[in-house]
């Protein structure tokens, strides 16, 4: 049986607050949630969105990216954490045309810099 994504997610929360030793209601007060909520968060009981994510990521002072990971928004980092070279993938896919390939680096570029 697959473990319960909401359960470690929440699991996953509660050890990172414990790690910063802040209790439950100061992290919900940095959050802007309520206690309440963030208990049933940690208990595994409640699915929160991705904001309410970016919120307690926020409270507990590290980055949504991690906890998205644990929540399945996003995947980790392939082995060695390497990030993807995404203006090679697009210059790689057989799919675009050379328009079509400098259109999408441009919008890229224009977002993440050169």
């Amino acid at each position: 049986m697959s473990p319960n994504p909401v359960t470690d997610l929440g699991a996953y929360l509660k050890d990172q607050r414990q790690q910063a030793q802040l209790s439950l209601r100061q992290v919900a007060d940095r959050a802007g949630i309520s206690n309440p909520y963030l208990s049933q968060i940690e208990r595994g009981l409640k699915r929160p969105s991705a904001e309410i994510l970016q919120a307690i990521a926020k409270g507990l002072a590290i980055s949504a990216e991690q906890i998205y990971v644990h929540a399945g928004i996003l995947d980790a980092l392939p082995e060695g954490g390497t990030p993807i070279d995404t203006r090679q993938v697009i210059k790689n896919d057989p799919r675009l045309t050379d328009k079509q390939r400098k259109a999408l680096i441009d919008v890229y570029d224009s977002y993440v810099g050169d």
